[in-house]
């Protein structure tokens, strides 16, 4: 649970034991505007510096984070629950999101060349906006928030990150990294706010890109704030992402990644597994499978090495997924886990055992909202245009996996699906070389690859009459 004391600090109150973890001092208003007129100064002149500058800026951030591997996976693990033993993944993954973008940036910026026009130079050069704003999430608060943070700065912007209040040191972290790696000052700037002064800063105007992970309803109210202002708004908002396992499917190999892709991170992933269709002819026995697999995980302290799965976020988090789960078994679920095997799991506490549910339909919230949590639904279908209708039902649309050994199938299906990402045989991952986007309520915009750079800069175009 988060909570601010006397309105003027905020507390993170670790999952782990509930006590208070971090505490720190909210911004005042004269430090905002002191904060914009600072990140204003320094984005004039970073946008002057080469791209070579900017590169080695940002690797050298990159090696900071590497550096202190062990010491931010215990932080993360207090502020948020993930298990200590996986936090290596976050600092791998925000490194080679670093590199990735910083190898595409000269081309991605590039001036655009129109067919040649004799007596005329005429080119279409990108520019940066100015200052991003980056309202970063708690699940992945490292990873979420290098997909604006590195290609705004080698954009040339200016960046000012609004940390989760549940993992307020990840944004510290981002300023020291970029401190240590000779960052000219105020170019990257983190600060510490209330709900009312985030929506007060997007809707003054002063900032001109603003990059928000979170939920839908966050995401409309932050529309609202930026309604008139003419800032640009990217808006990444969940999703219930579903999983399609063919009979033709490596069964082991689908077993096994989408347990790891329903459960990793306690299932607080936007792009995790949240709902399985299973052709008919496998589903019996991928069943049993997947539910010996789930057994296997061990809920405890994750600050433990032998933990594999941690505390959900806050105990209002497992509440709601533990009504979900009650909720279905009332419409006729079936819960195929036995919670006793889970001894750390306890009501009213944010240690919530996994849950596997079968028996399902389209009428239980579990399948249509999203849980964000260690549970997930198993339906049986009983060919492609079923499971594509099942996939489409969702009012979010952020990834889609498909499990089979034909690729055409894959795309065909794929093509059919409502969906930013469809992957083929493997899920809950992030490619920094494709578009990271989604449609319907997922939200709009788009990070990562050479278009990510589209949405953080603006065009300028140059029409030379040489004679």
């Amino acid at each position: 649970m988060t909570q601010l004391k006397n309105h003027d600090r905020l507390q993170c109150v670790s999952p782990v034991d509930g006590s208070v973890y971090i505490e720190r001092p909210l911004a005042t208003a004269g430090d905002l505007q002191q904060s914009i007129e600072l990140s204003r100064s320094a984005q004039r002149a970073w946008q002057a510096t080469s791209l070579v500058e900017r590169a080695q800026i940002c690797e050298k951030a990159a090696q900071y984070f590497e550096s202190r591997q062990s010491q931010i996976a215990e932080e993360l693990a207090w502020q948020m629950g993930r298990p200590i033993a996986y936090a290596g993944g976050e600092i791998s993954g925000l490194a080679e999101r670093t590199r990735h973008m910083i190898a595409i940036a000269e081309p991605a910026l590039a001036d655009i060349v129109p067919a040649p026009k004799s007596g005329f130079t005429r080119f279409i050069r990108r520019e940066p906006k100015g200052i991003v704003f980056t309202v970063a999430p708690w699940n992945y608060p490292l990873l979420t928030s290098v997909n604006s943070i590195v290609p705004a700065l080698m954009a040339g912007n200016s960046v000012i990150l609004k940390p989760s209040a549940q993992t307020p040191l990840s944004g510290e972290h981002f300023v020291e990294a970029f401190a240590y790696a000779g960052a000219p000052a105020g170019l990257l700037q983190c600060l510490f706010l209330s709900h009312d002064d985030t929506f007060k800063l997007i809707n003054s105007g002063e900032v001109d890109l603003v990059s928000f992970t979170g939920s839908v309803g966050a995401g409309r109210e932050i529309e609202k704030a930026a309604a008139g202002t003419f800032s640009d708004v990217a808006l990444e908002l969940g999703g219930k992402d579903p999983a399609y396992v063919r009979a033709d499917a490596d069964f082991d190999d689908s077993v096994a990644n989408l347990v790891s892709g329903a459960f990793f991170n306690s299932g607080q992933s936007c792009c995790g597994i949240e709902r399985i269709y299973v052709h008919e002819s496998l589903y019996s026995s991928f069943v049993e499978a997947y539910v010996e697999e789930v057994k296997k995980y061990q809920l405890s302290n994750p600050l433990e090495e032998s933990t594999t799965l941690g505390p959900v976020v806050r105990t209002s988090a497992a509440d709601w997924v533990r009504q979900q789960t009650k909720d279905a078994i009332a419409q006729g679920a079936v819960a195929c886990v036995d919670t006793g095997g889970f001894p750390s799991a306890e009501e009213g506490s944010p240690y919530l055992a996994p849950q596997v549910l079968t028996n399902v339909d389209h009428n239980m919230s579990v399948m249509k909202e999203e849980s964000f949590g260690p549970v997930v639904g198993i339906m049986s279908v009983k060919n492609d245009d079923e499971a594509i209708r099942l996939m489409n039902d969702s009012d979010l649309g952020l990834t889609a996996s498909i499990w089979t050994q034909e690729q055409n199938a894959a795309e065909q299906i794929g093509n059919q699906l409502q969906t930013g990402t469809v992957f083929m045989n493997r899920c809950d991952y992030l490619d920094p070389a494709l578009c990271w986007t989604g449609v319907k309520n997922t939200g709009k915009g788009i990070a990562l690859s050479e278009l990510g750079y589209h949405q953080l800069t603006k065009a300028k175009s140059f029409h030379l009459k040489t004679n």
